[in-house]
């Protein structure tokens, strides 16, 4: 089914799939900073950097505002609650199926001392 409208958790793992982009959000953790400071310290191109803050700005993870001849880019207000959500619920689904897991396998464990 074709989706015309993307969720926003999409939006966000989308942006955080990237390891460079995960470490612009780290950067920025402890400042703001110019795209053109990131790309040198990322060692990209302008044009490579701008896309990446692109992408973390559609998810709200980044903005930025110009100031003069200067893009400054600063973390925005996407906290992740959402996604930390999901990703303990998921967290929980395995955690129960590998206790499951376990039970079988001490039962067999059992079963082998009991012969």
């Amino acid at each position: 089914m074709v989706q015309f409208l993307t969720p926003p958790l999409d939006l966000s793992f989308a942006a955080l799939a990237d390891a460079t982009r995960r470490g612009i959000v780290e950067r920025l953790g402890r400042g703001d900073a110019s795209i053109t400071s990131l790309a040198d310290q990322f060692q990209m191109t302008l044009t490579g950097m701008k896309k990446h803050v692109q992408v973390l700005e559609r998810a709200g993870l980044v903005v930025t505002r110009k100031i003069g001849r200067v893009r400054k880019c600063a973390l925005g207000k996407c906290d992740l609650s959402a996604e930390a959500e999901w990703i303990e619920s998921c967290r929980k689904l395995f955690e129960a199926r590998f206790d499951a897991l376990d039970a079988i396998i001490d039962e067999m464990k059992q079963e082998r001392r009991d012969e």
